[in-house]
């Protein structure tokens, strides 16, 4: 059996300005899972070696602190998308390669990236959250789930609200399941109105370390919470100031 292959990283606080800690190497499972437990996340960008990141701030919601607007509520309960975890995680990934990103430059999910967040959901640790109508994959979400913490990755969406749905939905079965962060990587307005927050790196990592302690779930997920509970829940939350006790 041929040795474990050491992965290292510099330590975070030697990352550029622009939050670079680390150029080259590959996005395997192995590197991808030493990458994310340290607060680093790969951004493929054209015309260089892979960049890996961890900026600051770093871009979180705490799941028990998320709110969900009214009009994505009421579309929640009306059940125009059925949401579903992990039966179609490679047709997500693909969704949200395709999908363009205004403003930015990196050519984002490359062919390695693919294979190895692949790897990963056959290891039971990368998860695709899916928006469904009429038996059509429309919109979801994909990311990587490491103790308490679950790590965003891209999301795309066919028809409006498809992905907020499934989001939304997420973050109800997080709370249900106990999850103490997700990791939003930088800001976005999309996420910022579920109540993702700007905060300093230090302090993500010392979240971080924490929730790695929680056990793990892996794949695949089975959605505990519908996008009709879960609207319920976060209006109840609203109204009560709980939501979703385990």
């Amino acid at each position: 059996m041929p040795p474990r292959r050491r992965i290292l990283f510099p330590p975070v606080s030697w990352a550029s300005p622009e939050g670079v800690i680390a150029v080259g190497g590959e996005p395997d499972a192995e590197t991808l899972k030493a990458a994310y437990a340290r607060g680093i996340f790969p951004w493929p960008h054209e015309g260089v070696p892979l960049l890996w990141f961890s900026p600051d701030p770093r871009f979180v919601l705490v799941p028990e602190e998320a709110h969900v607007a009214r009009s994505l509520s009421r579309e929640m309960r009306r059940g125009t998308f059925g949401v579903r975890a992990d039966t179609a995680f490679p047709e997500v990934i693909r969704g949200c390669s395709a999908r363009p990103r205004p403003g930015q430059d990196g050519t984002w999910i490359t062919a390695a990236m693919i294979a190895g967040y692949t790897a990963l959901h056959e290891e039971g640790l990368a998860h695709s959250i899916e928006a469904w109508r009429g038996g059509r994959l429309v919109g979801g979400l994909y990311g990587i789930a490491l103790g308490g913490v679950f790590f965003g990755e891209s999301m795309f969406a066919l028809e409006p609200n498809a992905s907020k749905v499934a989001f939304a939905t997420l973050l109800a079965n997080l709370i249900r399941w106990g999850f103490a962060l997700v990791d939003c990587q930088a800001y976005t307005d999309h996420l910022a109105s579920f109540g993702a927050v700007e905060v300093p790196r230090t302090r993500f990592l010392a979240a971080l370390k924490r929730a790695l302690r929680a056990p793990a779930r892996p794949g695949p997920w089975e959605l505990e919470v519908g996008p009709a509970e879960a609207a319920a829940a976060f209006n109840g939350r609203r109204e009560e100031g709980d939501i979703l006790p385990p």
